[in-house]
C-alpha cells in the first residue's frame, strides 16, 4: 500500500508562486516505479488533470491551462513529487491532489488511471 501526503498549499495573490510537495510512504518509488500525477478540483467541478511525469522523470505532460506556468518534478531517492506553480491565476484556485499509478511507469491524464491518492492541499489565489 502507498500513502501520499500533499503539502505546500495556501493563499497567494494573483501572479504569485507556490510549490506543492507530495511525500510517499508505505512503498518506495523504486519498488514499483509509478507514473505520478497532479490533479485539481474546484468546488462544483470535476477533478481535472494538471501535470504528470514518468518514473524515469522523462518529458512531463501538462494541461494546456497550466503549460508554461507549472513544473512537475520528482525525486525518486526521497520519494517525493513536486509541483512548482508560477504566475498563479484566480482560476487556479482548487484542492490539489497527488496521485500514483499502481504499477505502470507511464503518464496518464485521466483520474481512473491512478490507484493511489493523497487527501489534497488547498490552493487559493486571490485577485
Amino acid at each position: 500500500q502507498v500513502q501520499l501526503v500533499e503539502s505546500g498549499g495556501g493563499l497567494v495573490q494573483a501572479g504569485g508562486s507556490l510549490r506543492l510537495s507530495c511525500a510517499a510512504s508505505g512503498r518506495t518509488f523504486s519498488s514499483f516505479r509509478p507514473g505520478m500525477g497532479w490533479f485539481r478540483q474546484a468546488p462544483g467541478k470535476e477533478r481535472e488533470f494538471v501535470a504528470a511525469i514518468t518514473w524515469s522523470g522523462g518529458v512531463p505532460v501538462y494541461a494546456d491551462s497550466v503549460k508554461g506556468r507549472f513544473t512537475i518534478s520528482k525525486n525518486n531517492a526521497e520519494n517525493t513529487v513536486h509541483l512548482t506553480m508560477n504566475s498563479l491565476k484566480p482560476e487556479d484556485t482548487a484542492a490539489y491532489y497527488c496521485a500514483a499509478r499502481r504499477s505502470l511507469t507511464s503518464v496518464a491524464i485521466t483520474p481512473n488511471a491512478y490507484a493511489y491518492w493523497g487527501n489534497g492541499t488547498q490552493v487559493t489565489v486571490s485577485s
